[in-house]
């Protein structure tokens, strides 16, 4: 895997909500080839939103831990 790619498949496991749901505000080609490997659903369209698969989650919270040492949760602001 590309380190973009990690990097921001490790962001999208902070910042998941709904079960696996993601915003989509990264670089298109960054999130066409995590949907070529399987971990995200179809980046195109009019959606704001994709989902990760299973193996994207996975992946993404093993990756979230591994770069920013949490669970996988997004940081609570107080």
């Amino acid at each position: 895997m590309v380190k973009v790619e990690e990097a921001v498949l490790a962001l999208l496991g902070v910042f998941e909500f709904d079960n696996g749901r993601v915003w989509k505000r990264y670089d298109f080609a960054t999130m066409d080839g995590l949907h070529e490997k399987g971990l995200i659903t179809v980046a195109h369209g009019r959606q704001e939103s994709v989902y990760l698969t299973d193996e994207g989650m996975r992946r993404a919270k093993e990756l979230a831990a591994k770069y920013f040492g949490t669970n996988g949760a997004a940081p609570v602001r107080q």
